[in-house]
């Protein structure tokens, strides 16, 4: 098993088996660590997706806070 995933990684790197054995758990580490990266950003993401202010009328719209010619579409 592990020499299927350490082909999956790339190609074998290293002057010998063990060499070259320490070569892919470098790369398992660098995946593991993107994949639990990612899993957090997701995570965060989705905790966040509907998010609400829970007293609505400290909402301010953004075209209530800035005065129309004011507004970075309007600026040359």
């Amino acid at each position: 098993m592990w020499r299927i995933f350490a082909k999956a990684l790339g190609a074998k790197e290293g002057k010998h088996e063990k060499e070259a054995d320490m070569v892919a758990l470098v790369r398992t580490v660098i995946l593991f660590s993107y994949m639990l990266t990612n899993a957090f950003i997701i995570a965060g993401v989705a905790r966040h997706w509907n998010d609400v202010p829970k007293d609505q009328s400290t909402c301010i719209q953004r075209s209530q806070a800035l005065p129309h010619s004011a507004s970075p579409t309007n600026q040359r």
